[in-house]
């Protein structure tokens, strides 16, 4: 696997906004239509395409919500893997270099993302990566995990 991160831009949008999920699990993450639109309303986010080689894999939008505990809280807020390419073991790889990223983007030693609780899969993926439900809820009232990178 050859995987990368890439900035969505005005070049590669049409070819990004066609990466989707499986039918099976919609209303598990918004399109990335969606997130671009919310990106583009609230400049903490961070949408970028995954890559394996030159090929897209995914999508994924992350950033730091200041207005969480004393120092605000990143968040990887939507993360998938395109229909066409899940099944294949992308998910973990794509996602501990995902995290690495994040961890040297900002500094922060913990990294927040929410699932809905019937997504059973997601939440074994990141358990699988050390992610631990802290208790709370989301706005969305999707359960909060928090990975504690300095522990792993």
């Amino acid at each position: 696997m050859n995987i990368k991160f890439i900035p969505i831009t005005s070049h590669n949008y049409d070819e990004v906004k066609n990466l989707h999920i499986s039918a099976s699990q919609k209303g598990n993450v918004e399109t990335v239509e969606e997130c671009c639109r919310e990106a583009e309303e609230f400049s903490l986010w961070h949408p970028i395409a995954i890559a394996d080689g030159e090929q897209l894999i995914g999508f994924a939008m992350y950033g730091l919500w200041i207005n969480e505990g004393e120092r605000g809280r990143v968040w990887l807020d939507r993360f998938f893997i395109d229909e066409r390419f899940q099944g294949r073991g992308y998910a973990k790889p794509v996602l501990i270099q995902l995290i690495r990223k994040i961890h040297e983007e900002y500094g922060y030693d913990e990294v927040y993302l929410s699932v809905y609780e019937s997504n059973q899969l997601a939440i074994k993926v990141y358990q699988s990566l050390g992610f631990a439900f802290n208790g709370e809820r989301d706005i969305n009232n999707e359960l909060v995990m928090v990975l504690d990178i300095k522990n792993h």
